[in-house]
Formats: C-alpha cells, structure tokens, sequence
C-alpha cells in the first residue's frame, strides 16, 4: 500500500509540476522575421518617394525596380513567417506527445491500484481500514485515502483538460499554417508578375536608351544644320554691307504682316524634349500650312538666295534695309529669284506642309512674334 500511495504521489507531482507554457519564446526565426519587417518598411517609404518623383519611363522603371524588391521581402517575410508557425506547430505536437506519455502513466498508476483494491474484493475498503494497527489511525488514513483520490482525479483532469487546449491551439495554428503557405504562394506570383513588368521595363529602358542616342544625333544634325545656316548667313550678311534704300524694318517693329495664314507649330526658342530633356536651337517659328498657300514678305527687301538648302528645302532669304533678313523654308515652290527686288507683301513662294520663317537683325536670331502683329 505504500508503495501504491508513493506512486500515486509521485504522479500527482508530475502532472502539477509540468503544466507546459503554451507561449513561445522569441527564437532566430523570429528575429529574421522582424528583420525582414523592417525591411519592407524601409522599401516601402522609398518607393512612395520615388513614386512621387517618377515623371518619365526610367522613373518607372525604377518604381518597379524597388516594387519588385519591396515584394521579394514581402516573400521572404511570408516564408519567414511560415517557419514560425511551423516552429510553434511543431512545438505544440512535441508538447502534446510528453502530455500523452504522462497521461498514460497516470493511467497505468491508477490501473495498478485499482487493481489492487480489486484484489482486496467488495470489503477492500473495510479490511484496508481494519488492518491498521490501531482505531486511532483509522481516520487519518482516511482521509489521506480521501485526499490521494481527489488529487489524482484532479491531476487527471488537469491532463484532459491540456490535451484538448493543445488540440485546439494545434487545430488553429495548422490553419494558420495554411493561410501563411497560401499567402506565400499569392506573393511568389506576384513576384513572378513583377519580373515580367521589370523585363518589359528593362527592354523599354533599352529603347530609351537607343532613342535617347538616336534624338543626340538627331539634335547634333539639327545642331549643324542651324550652325551651317548661320554661316551662310553670315556670309551673305558679309557681302552685303552696303546700304539699301528704303526705310529701316526697325521702324515697323511689331506691326508687320504674317508671312502665311496658319498657325504657329514650334515657337521661338530651344526645343526641350519633354523625355530626354535635351535641347534642340531653333530660331524661329514654324507654321502648319496647307499645301499651296501663298507665303508672302513681311518686307520690303531684296532676294540674296532662292533655292534649296540641306536640310530645310526650298529656301528663299531677302535682305532688308538696317541689316535685317528674313528667312521663309520648306517652300513647296519658288516664286522669286536670286536679285529680285521684292515688294511688301509679295508672294515669294507656295507652301508645303509647313513653313520655317526667321528674322535677324546683324545676323542675330529674334523672336518673329515680337515683329508680327498680333
């Protein structure tokens, strides 16, 4: 009998001493998914400032750039997160399983002395008591009989009591293990569609790049044929340095004729592309025309050249009094000559699809609007 209470003690302080915490402690997972966390912050505010500053398609490729990062933490975090649970899950199962064994020694302890007690037969009780060697301890024993089984029972249901916490707690971090596996896989496509976007971006950043070449060598032509134009004007200003009868186009400032009826395309001034930034000479003004249109002198002046002229096409300049030109290109035909004394407001030229018209004063560009009325 003392050997059954000995064992019985010795369950009944297993069960009371080892009531497992539930709670795990923060581990290396853990910290690498607090790690990865602030990460995704860090991502996460400089893409709003980027996505603030992007105005053109390198900017939008570096917002994607910085999506997919942003994103490829996203899944390092999901996976991060996934261990964890799987850690806690794992845990639990462990716990569960010392649970089971423990249990199952109660059991097994519980079964021994019943066992005994049923060998004592219907009186075990009675003879249990009537064997002790004196009335005086009849009492005591049984209450300490009494306290034994109500600490057992207790202890046995402490035991039942566990397990199914534990099953429910295993039961909703399995769905959470789920929901984490289910979210890993929704951010690996979604990682997978931004590698797509980052390779159609990388193939627009390359094309970008051959434009932005092509649009250097464009502006470098421009560039040379404005700076050849300028020559030849230079030239025709050199050789005709004489004075020219009539009054200065100074005085009529403002209040000339406009050379074609049409609307201004390019205005005065360096073209600025709006993508690659890059500037372009353009000295004067550029007209949509429809074909045929008359192109008249603003002036008074005579005709120093009638002809093509690379890179603007059929051109006509005239000299006019106080060392002016006027400059009209991209004529559809020439109506004048090289030496024609031309009168204000004579045809000089049918348009083409556009026109290029310039006023220089000693062979320096001015905006034509300042000299046309309004």
């Amino acid at each position: 009998m003392r050997s059954l209470y000995a064992g019985l003690v010795i369950a009944t302080l297993v069960a009371t001493a080892w009531v497992p915490s539930v709670s795990a402690r923060p581990d290396e997972r853990e910290e690498t998914l607090e790690r990865i966390r602030g990460e995704i912050a860090r991502l996460q505010a400089k893409l709003s400032k980027v996505q603030q500053e992007a105005s053109s398609l390198a900017g939008e490729y570096e917002e994607t750039r910085l999506q997919l990062e942003l994103q490829e933490q996203r899944v390092a975090e999901s996976k991060a997160a996934q261990e964890v649970a799987r850690d806690r899950v794992q845990g639990l199962e462990n716990r569960v399983v010392e649970l089971e064994e423990s249990l199952a020694k109660v059991r097994l302890d519980l079964r021994n002395r019943l066992g005994a007690l049923y060998r004592l037969g219907r009186g075990g009780y009675l003879r249990l008591v009537l064997s002790l060697q004196n009335s005086r301890q009849a009492l005591p024993a049984l209450r300490q009989l009494r306290y034994f089984a109500r600490r057992d029972g207790k202890a046995l249901d402490r035991f039942v009591e566990t397990k199914a916490r534990l099953a429910v707690e295993e039961k909703e971090l399995d769905v959470e293990r789920q929901r984490v596996e289910t979210w890993a896989q929704e951010e690996e496509e979604r990682r997978s569609e931004l590698a797509t976007i980052e390779s159609k971006q990388s193939r627009l950043l390359a094309r970008l790049q051959t434009e932005q070449k092509s649009l250097q060598s464009e502006s470098k032509d421009l560039a040379d044929k404005e700076r050849k134009l300028s020559n030849f004007l230079a030239f025709l200003y050199g050789r005709n340095q004489g004075p020219q009868a009539g009054a200065p186009i100074q005085s009529f400032r403002g209040v000339l004729d406009w050379p074609v009826r049409a609307t201004v395309s390019v205005p005065f001034g360096p073209r600025v592309d709006p993508r690659y930034k890059t500037k372009t000479p353009h000295n004067g003004l550029e007209f949509n025309t429809a074909s045929g249109e008359d192109v008249k002198a603003v002036y008074a002046g005579k005709v120093l050249f009638a002809a093509p002229f690379k890179g603007y096409g059929p051109t006509v300049i005239i000299n006019h009094p106080d060392k002016a030109f006027s400059l009209y290109a991209g004529l559809g035909s020439l109506q004048v000559g090289v030496g024609d004394v031309i009168s204000l407001g004579q045809v000089v030229g049918r348009s083409a699809e556009s026109l290029y018209f310039e006023i220089r004063v000693e062979n320096r560009p001015e905006d034509p609007r300042l000299w046309l009325r309004e």
